[in-house]
């Protein structure tokens, strides 16, 4: 790994690190999980749409957030700056990085021998598996306890749980 000679350069990237909010993470990944159950009660969906409408609506949610804290909460605060923009922009983009690996498990479903729903089923287990890892991620750099991490994580496979069987109630 490149690592900077520059102290400020790594202060500042350590100062970032430590204020990451994984909250767009887990809602991204809530989201994806909800496109796939969403769009599994209108048919089977061929792999590009299935592929293109999670990344798309990452993207559209991401915008929506983006904009939310510019002018909601930041615009009470402070001038916006183009430097104030590129921190919100980059601090929402977990909401789009969620819906890339549910996305990528439709696009290698064929490998696998999977069908249109089995690619469904993969990308919604797939979007699950993220929410719970994006939450036990957050509790680790908020420093939380191994138990509280757990909690965490049980939380959200919980929650991920109650995706699943809505995605069975609704496609059934």
């Amino acid at each position: 790994m490149f690592k900077t000679a520059d102290p400020q350069a790594r202060a500042r990237t350590a100062e970032r690190r430590a204020h990451t909010d994984y909250t767009g993470g887990v809602y991204g990944s809530m989201l994806s999980a909800s496109v796939v159950v969403g769009a599994g009660a209108a048919g089977s969906f061929p792999r590009v749409q299935m592929m293109l409408l999670l990344l798309l609506t990452g993207i559209v949610f991401w915008l929506g957030h983006v904009h939310a804290q510019l002018f909601g909460a930041r615009l009470a605060q402070r001038r916006l700056d183009r430097q104030v923009v590129w921190h919100v922009c980059r601090d929402e983009w977990p909401i789009v990085k969620a819906a890339v690996p549910p996305a990528v498990a439709v696009a290698v479903s064929p490998l696998l021998g999977l069908d249109p729903q089995g690619a469904a089923w993969l990308a919604l287990a797939v979007a699950v598996a993220g929410q719970v890892g994006w939450s036990a991620a957050a509790a680790r750099r908020a420093g939380a306890s191994w138990p509280l991490m757990a909690a965490t994580a049980g939380v959200n496979l919980v929650i991920g749980l109650m995706i699943l069987v809505l995605k069975i109630s609704v496609t059934h």
